[in-house]
């Protein structure tokens, strides 16, 4: 369960599979490299960041982690908590944040929290995933279209108003070159599967940029030169207030990187026939968030398109993710100049492209023509990410799901009262149904149906309300309740002490091991007395029988010789009348 996959596939390894993983490790850092600063920018923090994400991360992701094929690195669901992070608290506060969030992590692997993460809903993270899109795509509306603007507002709403404000400002060579690289970036695929198009489009538009001498801005001109080392390691000026300030957008980074890596893992596994070790990819993934920020990185996470890149290519063991990095040192060493040469509109195009893949409008529509609690789910989630904050969109989110599920369980949660049929009806196929038992007239039974949880408490009061109508000996049959919580328990207590009162037995058949479990616990089953629970039906109405003054019948001879006898009247009747 703790023991990383490379230590796994390297007893294995061999020549073959090496030149395998080094081409698709070349190609993965290849494709990495325009995102990695393109997420940097977009999350507000200088392009050379994302380039230590992607490589100190992404090794360490690669190396201790429990996917084969993962690749990690800076990815879009961080942009907006990181931006708002480092309006906030500025890079130290971003930094302590992240190695937090590491922590975090590694905790929750550790407590074997893995197999966890799934049951976030999925409108949740669709809603949430969406909602960065929008955003994404609103944060490079500037510099797409080279509007001159001085600072543009953090606000969604405010954003856009200024964006309409300044409108007639658009840079006609700006936005040409952002046009032909999107251009590029959808259709390239159609010639040529391997070359990643985002390249392609960064090479085509800094060449025309410098070729023509375009005024268009790029990354030198707004950030200076891209270093063409790493940094030396260095730790963050801790504070207190600094600290118990960002416990929520750590926990928020560290929820993320969670979802999104893991998603990610299993999703390569589908595509490779595999199995990955969630707990031991959320301690990498919190050793990596630990390490990144000590070398000047940002929060990083499981990356699926650059996963799916390294699969499609022939990755196949924890070298190729392990290679990819290498290629990005390499690069940013030999290169790093040159990649001020980049004009921010054709990282821009990249961007605009990476929310359109990010914004999953299938599912969200599916889900929207879907049932109205997840559609709830969905657009409150969306609309609080956009407006609001992605913390705040996750916490609401989950709370919402999670008291709408319980509303949901209360609802399929039935109880009601139980008579023999004594009409002319096709015979059920369950020798259990209650159609094959005879119940005399002071006793009733009632059924429930459903996990018996505090959410369906009120129902249960509301139907086993006796009035006028009390019986001597009342059945609660349970053999559809699979679950009993301490809300269901005390229901059971107040009824089991208003018969006591109005001198009704109470009787408990057909229990299952885990409510039974919870009223022996709680001692219910001692004062209501053991032989009061009973495994099925017929012995309950047999020694309901019993304690009216009724001798014990069988059941099924007594209801077919009832419904003989209701048969002979009716037909009795018939010919009198004829």
């Amino acid at each position: 369960m703790f023991l990383p996959k490379f230590f796994t596939t390297i007893k294995e390894y061999n020549q073959r599979q090496f030149f395998s993983d080094l081409t698709a490790g070349t190609i993965v850092g290849i494709v990495a490299l325009p995102l990695a600063i393109a997420f940097a920018i977009a999350s507000g923090v200088s392009p050379e960041k994302g380039l230590y994400t992607a490589i100190i991360a992404g090794f360490l992701i690669s190396f201790l982690g429990g996917s084969r094929v993962q690749i990690g690195g800076p990815t879009g669901a961080f942009v907006v908590i990181v931006y708002g992070i480092v309006e906030k608290y500025g890079l130290d506060g971003l930094a302590i944040a992240t190695i937090m969030a590491g922590v975090i992590l590694i905790i929750m692997g550790f407590a074997k929290f893995g197999g966890l993460i799934k049951y976030i809903p999925y409108p949740i993270i669709t809603g949430f995933t969406s909602g960065i899109a929008v955003i994404i795509f609103s944060s490079q509306i500037k510099d797409f279209f080279g509007l001159q603007m001085e600072n543009v507002p953090s606000d969604f709403v405010e954003k856009w108003e200024a964006y309409v404000h300044h409108f007639s400002s658009v840079h006609v060579e700006s936005l040409g070159i952002a046009v032909l690289a999107l251009a590029i970036i959808i259709f390239w695929p159609k010639l040529n599967q391997k070359i990643p198009g985002s390249l392609i489009a960064l090479i085509v538009a800094t060449g025309l940029v410098h070729i023509f001498g375009l005024n268009v801005e790029t990354i030198q001109s707004r950030f200076g030169d891209i270093p063409s080392s790493l940094p030396s390691p260095a730790l963050p000026a801790l504070s207190w207030s600094t600290i118990s300030g960002l416990v929520l957008p750590a926990t928020t980074i560290a929820l993320l990187a969670a979802i999104e890596s893991l998603l990610s893992a299993v999703v390569a596994d589908g595509m490779i026939g595999g199995r990955h070790r969630s707990n031991m990819e959320l301690i990498a993934q919190g050793v990596a968030n630990i390490f990144s920020p000590v070398f000047g990185g940002i929060p990083a996470t499981g990356a699926i398109a650059r996963t799916a890149t390294n699969i499609k290519n022939g990755g196949r063991t924890p070298v190729s993710g392990m290679v990819h990095a290498a290629v990005l040192l390499l690069i940013m060493l030999l290169f790093g100049k040159w990649a001020g040469l980049i004009p921010l509109a054709a990282l821009a195009a990249i961007l605009v492209y990476v929310a359109y893949n990010m914004s999953e409008y299938d599912a969200f529509v599916s889900i929207l023509k879907g049932p109205r609690s997840d559609a709830v789910v969905l657009i409150t989630t969306f609309l609080l990410t956009v407006l609001i904050d992605l913390t705040v969109a996750i916490e609401i989110g989950m709370i919402l799901a999670a008291f709408l599920f319980m509303k949901q369980m209360a609802d399929v949660t039935n109880i009601h009262i139980l008579k023999s049929d004594l009409e002319d009806k096709e015979e059920t196929p369950d020798p259990n149904a209650v159609q094959k038992r005879f119940i005399p007239k002071n006793i009733e039974v009632f059924e429930i149906n459903g996990p018996f949880f505090f959410g369906s408490v009120d129902k249960f009061h509301d139907t086993i309300n006796f009035g006028s109508r009390a019986p001597k000996v009342l059945i609660l049959r349970m053999r559809f309740v699979p679950y009993m919580d301490a809300g269901g328990l005390h229901a059971l207590e107040e009824v089991f002490h208003r018969c006591k009162k109005n001198k009704i037995f109470l009787l408990i058949s057909d229990i299952h091991t885990q409510p039974l479990i919870v009223a022996e616990q709680s001692g219910l089953m001692k004062k209501m007395g053991e032989d009061h629970f009973f495994g099925n039906l017929d012995d309950a109405l047999n020694f309901g029988r019993r304690l009216i003054g009724l001798s014990p019948i069988d059941q099924t001879g007594e209801f077919e010789a009832t419904v003989a006898r209701e048969r002979r009247k009716i037909e009795d009747e018939k010919r009198n009348c004829e």
